[in-house]
């Protein structure tokens, strides 16, 4: 874990303006209870296809992944699947529009599976847990 109670985070969704939308809303969490203002979360990278999702990991060694099921190349399914084989203590956040993919993410390890959409406070509690 990063400085104090920030989650390191890194955001993998094919939409530049989904990726956009998302660091904006994390990075506004605050962490409740700090006198100072403080993030909850630091967005450390961003991706926009399964492959570079893999390698940044690696690289950035997130304490969680936020993806999205459906991406060019290597799904989101398929990239957490590698993920959680090479780094099982990365938190794995799948955000999707698509709520049939449910039963694959929890095969492939996914540990939060929400739909866009969801309240930002579901969102948060995913993440920070």
């Amino acid at each position: 874990m990063n400085a104090g109670n920030t989650k390191t985070v890194l955001i993998c969704d094919n939409e530049a303006r989904v990726r956009q939308a998302l660091k904006a809303l994390l990075l506004a969490r605050e962490v409740p209870g700090e006198k100072s203002a403080s993030p909850a979360i630091q967005v450390v990278g961003e991706a926009c296809h399964g492959s570079d999702a893999v390698r940044m990991v690696e690289l950035l060694q997130p304490e969680v992944v936020l993806m999205d099921a459906s991406m060019p190349g290597i799904s989101g399914i398929e990239a957490a699947r590698l993920i959680k084989r090479k780094w099982p203590n990365v938190r794995i956040v799948m955000l999707t529009m698509y709520p049939d993919t449910r039963t694959e993410a929890a095969d492939a390890g996914v540990d939060a599976f929400l739909l866009k959409g969801c309240l930002a406070e579901t969102l948060f509690d995913a993440i920070l847990t």
